[in-house]
């Protein structure tokens, strides 16, 4: 028997851009409870983005990045007799900003030489243009739907 099922906790906004995505993405980048440094760096990286898109309204900008990197299909493994299917299946919205933003963090966090500002503002102002390694990850996993869409009446 399964457990009850775990709610969503409600964010607060940011106080800055007042946006829900904001603020969860501040919490990604947070480390060890530091949220103020967290803040520092999305505000920083925010307004790095703005002054190499000359967007006036960044938040514009940021989830048009986010909306570029979201993935629309995944693969999930389902255990049939003795085999293990990769099966493909849709992600919700919720999710599919979840991961995106996961990923937009890693690829940033995994760049080497400069501030964390500065990496994550690349990412995202590749990521606006559609390139960037949080692209290719989605196309990866795309591809990886497509490649396994013959398993998709496994899905259940």
């Amino acid at each position: 028997m399964r457990r009850r099922r775990a709610h969503d906790k409600q964010l607060l906004e940011d106080p800055k851009y007042n946006s829900k995505v904001v603020a969860k993405f501040i919490n990604m980048v947070m480390l060890k409870g530091k949220k103020s440094i967290a803040e520092e760096i999305v505000y920083g990286a925010l307004d790095i983005v703005a002054k190499q898109l000359n967007e006036a309204d960044v938040l514009k900008a940021f989830y048009k990045a986010i909306d570029n990197v979201r993935p629309r299909l995944e693969v999930k493994p389902r255990r049939v007799g003795g085999a293990t299917y990769q099966v493909p299946i849709e992600v919700r919205q919720e999710r599919g900003t979840s991961i995106a933003l996961r990923w937009i963090r890693d690829f940033s966090k995994n760049k080497k030489g400069r501030t964390m500002k500065e990496k994550l503002a690349d990412e995202v102002v590749s990521a606006f243009k559609g390139e960037g390694s949080a692209i290719k990850k989605r196309d990866d996993t795309h591809k990886m739907a497509d490649a396994n869409k013959a398993y998709a009446h496994f899905r259940w």
